[in-house]
């Protein structure tokens, strides 16, 4: 009986250290915690059922917040760092600063602080763009898009261009505040992030 239990909490710890090790979290704003949907209908969720469809053993947190800034990340990467230990970050942040016309160089500076803890605790990151609309003049929507790319490349990190990419555009892929996507967006949504990801898991 002795034996028994030993090798029941053996497996379970063994189990449990796995898990640990293979967690992906996800740190983003209202567009990746299923904003006016339900938990299960978000992009999140899907990868997690996509995870478990194609036998990969990760786990995945959502740690995403609506109305999250850059700053905010920032803020609370240290604590998730340490309490999920990570494989990957996705790292989905920045919207907000820009709808709010926050400073181009603050988002710079708190997604670069975010990108490296993540690596110095060992983790691979994804790093999600966003972009503006066009009424936020151009030069404003450039120098935006340009922190993205700037940084992946100085970083070296997985890239996804742009999040809503393909249906931007499309306003039948929003909820009526018109900023929001749609159950039907999600899955789209999944797939700009799976072509950066998928890599990662199979090294």
């Amino acid at each position: 009986m002795r034996i028994f239990l030993f090798a029941l909490l053996f497996g379970w710890l063994t189990a449990a250290a796995q898990a640990a090790g293979n967690t992906i979290l996800v740190l983003g704003d209202s567009l990746s915690a299923a904003y006016g949907l339900p938990a299960r209908a978000g992009w999140v969720a899907l990868l997690e059922e996509r995870l478990r469809a194609q036998k990969f053993n990760h786990r995945v947190v959502n740690a995403s917040v609506s109305g999250e800034t850059s700053a905010g990340g920032a803020s609370r990467i240290g604590p998730l760092l340490e309490q999920h230990k990570p494989v990957v970050l996705i790292l989905a942040l920045g919207g907000n600063d820009g709808l709010r016309g926050l400073p181009i160089e603050q988002l710079r500076q708190n997604l670069d602080r975010t990108i490296r803890a993540a690596k110095a605790r060992g983790a691979h990151v994804v790093l999600v763009g966003m972009r503006m609309p066009p009424n936020f003049g151009p030069a404003y929507t450039r120098a935006f898009a340009a922190v993205y790319e700037e940084l992946a490349r100085r970083h070296r990190t997985a890239y996804v261009p742009f999040l809503l990419e393909g249906f931007a555009d499309r306003p039948e892929y929003f909820l009526p505040d018109g900023i929001h996507p749609t159950a039907a967006a999600q899955p789209l949504m999944l797939e700009q992030v799976w072509k950066a990801l998928a890599p990662l898991l199979q090294r």
